[in-house]
């Protein structure tokens, strides 16, 4: 019989509706229940795409002899660390306080009260390895509760006690320079894999923001060891096994140094950061390997992650007929057999494919050597060897469709909605393709229309029904977003969304006595403490985020108060950044574009006059990371009133002698307007 998560929408609590575990979801019954009972709580947090959740499901939570111990002795509360980011935060932070590290799936024992006294991560069902088995931990953790009650409390006010004390901001006083992002630089070249790119040893994940920073200080410094650096990384990973080399797209990190063997799980957030990334070192660099990997990547999430409504899907599983990774992997003789001999040949010397396999005895694909090698080991020209390797891909391709395909999380979640639809919108406008700003519309159609209610934004949408209020992520990334589409646009529209959600930002999650902003808003419910996340992790925070947004919508607007929040909140993290740039490579972004002297670019003209498009390539097709981009469809200046008053770019901004004409601006002062793309091309190149 199904139990209560049955009701819930999320794919990760819905895998757990027919487990023998009396699970709740987050919320008032289960701590009602857990106060009147007196009766400590079992929390455990995960998301669709872990594999050792799904291993921990397996052993225990659908053993019903340890599913009867968890019922008897505890209320269990199921959580989906995608949709509730706040619960997540909070306790994943008791438990690297507790434990020393972190992870999922997170087991935390709680009072009624929601205070952690034990945590871990996953526990297998018997003692193994020097683990205990999770039945002996229940057992304990049970037993602690009922016969030292004191002790519990005592380290639970502690702990929480301490980790509310860690979300005070401390405002540095130190001034803003950028002898602060030169130290962060050399702090990542001493991190820096020299031979494999990335940062530290395994298992490596792709460190998109830290990318993003090196090739904003490339661009203010001309550093070329900061290119070299983004060049390597972006290179080893395009070639390895991280990077599906059949179907596009990239899993969530490798669990070795070369980048050949990933935890095969898709993430959209990961491929909504990486994106930016190709495309920008793309309009850097002019390497096609580049601009095939953001094109690739694209392909991918709209053909698999794309709903029909117009929302992205959040994730998919690594595993499928409950194998990690056995809908990417091949054996080399049945490559042969699908594309015969001659061809089996390429793939062999192209993909690395041997009969002995590089991953449990199959083939994970790869691209291990230089192309010159493979020619001369196939004794073919470089235009036979791409024929052969796109008759090859396409051929694996419609093979591996034909496998039973990993699972998939359907549900859509703002935030990394907005990511991607910022990713859609950039490649759109810098590779002069409609077809991605389309996509990127239709998605901020989709988030607008049906993620926000009564004014306020929600987090997650599924089946058709939208809940849960925004985080200041939300909130962040979705601004940010807007004012990309903006760009790759000029429709009004969505610099005026972003507005509204800004000042709805600044109501629900900005502290005016501390100076910073928190994670969840004013309205939001009740927890252990209020949490503010600011470290960058897989994604921006919060926090970051939303300092980003402001600093760039202020630009645009003109507003001081924006642009106040936003130095205000960098400088509550600004003592961390030069010491851990990894971890706050987001503000480091962030920190670059307040100090920079960003360059305020305005084209008037009818969109669809060649003359018009002519100057938009300029603009758009260069990496210009620190810009404002504005314009209007029209040749009488601004597209109305109400579009000058929004952004006041567009005011007095006329055609010149009747032709599209571009406007450059910089640090309050104006060069002549041009409408030649050639003398665009020289202001824009002037001062960087």
């Amino acid at each position: 019989m199904p139990n209560r998560l049955a009701d819930e929408t999320s794919p990760y609590l819905l895998q757990h509706k027919d487990n023998p575990v009396d699970w709740y979801p987050w919320g008032d019954d289960a701590f009602e229940r857990a106060r009147n009972e007196d009766r400590p709580v079992f929390l455990s947090i995960g998301y669709s795409a872990c594999h050792w959740c799904h291993v921990m499901e397996r052993e225990s939570f659908e053993n019903d002899e340890i599913a009867a111990l968890m019922n008897e002795r505890f209320v269990n509360i199921k959580v989906d660390r995608e949709e509730r980011p706040d619960v997540d935060s909070i306790y994943m932070a008791t438990t690297q306080a507790m434990t020393g590290r972190g992870g999922w799936p997170m087991s935390i024992f709680m009072t009624p009260d929601g205070k952690p006294y034990f945590t871990g991560t996953y526990f297998p069902p018997e003692d193994r390895g020097g683990m205990p088995g999770f039945p002996r931990v229940l057992t304990g953790a049970a037993d602690a509760y009922r016969d030292r009650r004191d002790e519990v409390t005592e380290t639970t006010s502690k702990l929480v006690e301490q980790l509310q004390a860690q979300t005070v901001a401390q405002a540095s006083t130190e001034p803003m320079t950028r002898a602060t992002i030169t130290r962060a630089f050399s702090t990542l070249v001493s991190m820096f894999d020299g031979d494999n790119g990335g940062f530290g040893p395994a298992p490596k994940f792709p460190q998109a923001m830290a990318l993003e920073f090196l090739l904003r200080y490339w661009h203010d410094t001309h550093d070329d060891q900061a290119l070299q650096m983004v060049d390597l990384t972006l290179t080893k990973m395009a070639l390895g096994g991280i990077y599906d080399q059949i179907g596009g797209g990239f899993a969530r990190y490798a669990t070795d140094d070369i980048w050949l063997v990933p935890h095969f799980e898709k993430m959209l957030y990961d491929n909504a950061l990486l994106v930016p990334v190709y495309l920008h070192a793309w309009q850097v660099t002019g390497n096609g390997l580049y601009r095939r990997v953001v094109e690739e990547t694209l392909a991918y999430v709209e053909r698999e992650m794309l709903d029909p409504s117009g929302g992205f899907y959040s994730a998919q599983d690594a595993d499928s007929e409950g194998e990690e990774g056995k809908f990417f992997v091949w054996e080399a003789s049945d490559v042969d057999d699908l594309v015969g001999e001659e061809l089996g040949r390429v793939a062999r010397a192209y993909f690395g494919l041997t009969d002995q396999g590089n991953f449990e005895g199959r083939n994970i694909l790869s691209i291990p050597e230089p192309e010159e090698e493979v020619l001369q080991e196939l004794g073919i020209s470089s235009d036979e060897l791409h024929v052969s390797v796109a008759k090859i891909r396409e051929a694996l391709f419609d093979e591996r469709e034909k496998r039973v395909r990993p699972g998939l999380d359907d549900k859509v979640l703002t935030s990394w909605n907005a990511i991607m639809l910022k990713a859609f919108a950039e490649a759109g406008a810098a590779l002069d393709h409609e077809h991605y700003v389309d996509v990127a519309r239709r998605n901020a159609e989709f988030l607008i229309d049906s993620l926000v209610k009564d004014g306020r934004l929600l987090r997650t949408w599924k089946d058709g029904a939208a809940k849960l209020n925004g985080y200041l992520e939300d909130y962040g990334y979705l601004i940010d977003a807007l004012l990309s589409l903006y760009e790759a646009t000029f429709e009004q529209r969505w610099l005026a969304e972003a507005i509204k959600l800004a000042d709805g930002m600044m109501e629900l999650f900005w502290e005016q006595d501390q100076g910073v902003f928190y994670d969840t808003g004013s309205d939001h419910e009740q927890l252990l403490y209020r949490p503010r996340e600011v470290s960058d992790n897989a994604t921006p925070s919060g926090s970051s985020s939303a300092t980003m947004a402001l600093f760039r919508l202020a630009l645009f607007t003109g507003n001081a108060d924006y642009q106040r929040a936003a130095l205000s909140s960098l400088r509550s993290v600004h003592e961390f950044l030069a010491r851990a740039p990894a971890g706050f490579a987001n503000w480091l972004s962030a920190l670059d574009f307040y100090l920079s002297t960003p360059k305020e670019i305005v084209i008037m003209g009818p969109y669809d006059d060649p003359a018009t498009q002519a100057l938009l390539r300029v603009a758009r097709g260069r990496y210009l990371p620190n810009r404002a981009l504005a314009g209007a469809d029209s040749a009488a200046g601004a597209e109305s009133p109400v579009a000058a008053a929004t952004s006041p770019l567009l005011q007095d901004r006329d055609l010149v002698d009747g032709k599209p004409a571009a406007y450059v601006c910089e640090n309050y002062a104006c060069q002549l307007p041009v409408t030649e793309p050639e003398a665009l091309v020289r202001q824009l190149e002037a001062g960087g």
